[in-house]
């Protein structure tokens, strides 16, 4: 009974909470994002070059064995537009990233208050007897 009472407690911690919600978000935002780069930028990146369309760019290693209508070996194919596609995503989403970050450091640097000096110490009594008694012997 002990492995689940630390198991739940371990779960229920706010950083492992918070980091499932953060994967959760991540995933629903990497396919918005995915939609955002297949279903609008590249089509445009396609209406301006001419009909391009990246995930359609591969290299055919080897043509399929057909018998009739029928498959016998596919196609060995290098899909490099789809990688195209795909980097366009991951970069889209590091600038995401990129600007969540700095929007929290900026909010954290407004909340952390500047350190006041440290007045210096007073000095203790045996201190200010021996500094008047210095002062006195210089005046002699």
């Amino acid at each position: 009974m002990g492995f689940f009472k630390e198991f739940k407690e371990f779960a229920m911690k706010g950083n492992v909470m918070d980091m499932a919600i953060g994967v959760v978000i991540g995933g629903a935002f990497g396919k918005i994002v995915t939609s955002l780069v297949s279903d609008i930028i590249m089509p445009l990146i396609g209406a301006v070059t001419g009909g391009l369309n990246f995930t359609e760019w591969k290299w055919v290693i080897r043509e399929a064995v057909m018998d009739g209508e029928t498959v016998v070996k596919p196609a060995l194919t290098l899909t490099w537009g789809n990688f195209i596609q795909v980097v366009f995503d991951f970069i889209i989403i590091a600038f995401c990233i990129f600007l969540v970050v700095k929007g929290m450091n900026k909010l954290k640097k407004k909340e952390e208050p500047a350190p006041e000096p440290v007045a210096p110490a007073e000095p203790s009594e045996d201190i200010k007897l021996l500094t008047e008694i210095r002062d006195l012997l210089k005046k002699d």
